[in-house]
């Protein structure tokens, strides 16, 4: 099984920095870096060249057990379909990469990958900016018919055109039930007196903002900046007050471990690791709802191979491989069909995983699940700046 260190260089702080920069200016409508879509697509080389080349982040996909160069869904698509998968770990923070391929994208050239996955609120300036492709979902039937209803349609990307997830997750929160001794059902019980001081919340404003708007009763699918601002003076209260210990990367893991903290606002993913070693952790959807969010694959632009990046796209869907992935990371899958297969295993901890409500929902938790509008860039400068002057940043 994937570990804990996947999730903790997972998602990238978002700050303000080259990415937020760029954003602020296509916001104040001087567009510079836009790419018009006759501009996107340039000579697919696909049939002649069998192969894609892929980006991802650590710890991201199946691992061979006995080989750990090995990828066994990507070698048994290989052995299917004759096209070998370069697959690249250089991924390590949403910014960072940005800063890796931007001058490429916003210069109208070659980036020298096919496919890359990206956490959905980068993947938003990506198709704002027109920097990567519009998918064939005529040659994707199985995404067409298996991703999952509740992230067909972000804000975003609407009918997710340029994306498709490759995981998905939810951001809730995490706690100590036996030292807590208490039920945690609601965001504002984080705010109750047998917490002052032992609760985190996470540092970065994407990862962060949505989950408390939803304590608040906001809609995270169209929040507005009353929202946006009823939340940060109710976070900096708290931080007045003295409940909050602080706010955190994915640091809040071991505070948990260690009993130090005794709530935490939590991603799911790291939850099921943590259960493992420590059973009184639970993670809960709060009843007011939660955040979920993917990272996304998507074809930037010039690639060299988008019908094969498309191909491979596609197979990942097949509930049978999207099942094998999903029992290896222990996120969310984005394909619900992959339960079956895991649950007519005869593995017992494959098919446990079936019944496990962080990586197959059940109805009652979906329902309170929500994909948050993005950030635009008119919004990112001010409300980063007055999120960091609470966090400390």
């Amino acid at each position: 099984m994937a570990d804990l260190a996947r999730r903790a260089l997972l998602r990238g702080v978002g700050g303000i920095g080259a990415a937020g920069a760029l954003a602020a200016l296509t916001g104040c409508g001087v567009p510079p870096a836009y790419v018009t879509a006759a501009d996107r697509t340039g000579a697919d080389r696909s049939a002649r060249d069998r192969t894609v080349v892929f980006s991802n982040w650590p710890l991201y996909i199946d691992v061979d057990d006995h080989d750990k160069q090995r990828r066994p869904t990507l070698d048994a698509f290989r052995r299917r379909t004759g096209i070998s998968v370069t697959y690249n770990e250089e991924i390590n923070d949403n910014d960072e990469f940005f800063g890796k391929i931007s001058p490429a994208l916003m210069n109208h050239q070659r980036t020298g990958r096919d496919l890359i996955v990206i956490s959905d609120w980068m993947c938003a300036r990506f198709v704002r900016l027109g920097w990567v492709q519009e998918m064939d979902r005529a040659a994707q039937p199985h995404v067409a018919k298996n991703l999952d209803p509740l992230l067909r349609t972000p804000h975003f990307d609407p009918g997710r055109k340029h994306s498709v997830p490759w995981q998905s997750g939810i951001t809730g929160i995490a706690y100590n039930r036996r030292k807590l001794g208490r039920e945690i059902r609601h965001t504002a019980d984080l705010w109750k007196d047998d917490l002052r001081g032992r609760v985190t919340l996470l540092a970065g404003l994407d990862e962060a903002f949505a989950l408390l708007m939803q304590g608040d009763g906001a809609d995270i699918t169209r929040w507005t900046a009353d929202d946006f601002h009823r939340m940060t003076d109710r976070v900096r209260a708290q931080v007045h007050k003295g409940q909050i210990r602080r706010f955190t990367g994915n640091d809040y893991i071991k505070d948990l471990d260690s009993g130090d903290v005794l709530a935490a606002q939590a991603y799911s993913g790291d939850v099921i690791q943590l259960q493992a070693d420590n059973p009184d952790i639970e993670f809960v959807v709060p009843e007011e709802g939660a955040e979920l969010w993917a990272e996304s694959l998507m074809i930037p632009n010039l690639a060299d191979h988008t019908r094969n990046a498309e191909r491979l796209i596609d197979y990942y869907y097949e509930p049978e491989v999207a099942a094998d992935l999903a029992a290896w990371v222990n996120y969310v899958c984005p394909v619900p069909a992959a339960r079956d297969v895991l649950a007519s295993s005869k593995d017992k901890d494959r098919a446990a995983l079936a019944e496990d409500p962080l990586v197959f929902p059940d109805d009652a938790m979906r329902r309170r699940l929500a994909i948050a509008r993005d950030i635009s860039p008119r919004e990112r400068i001010a409300f980063a700046k007055e999120w960091d002057a609470i966090v400390g940043l």
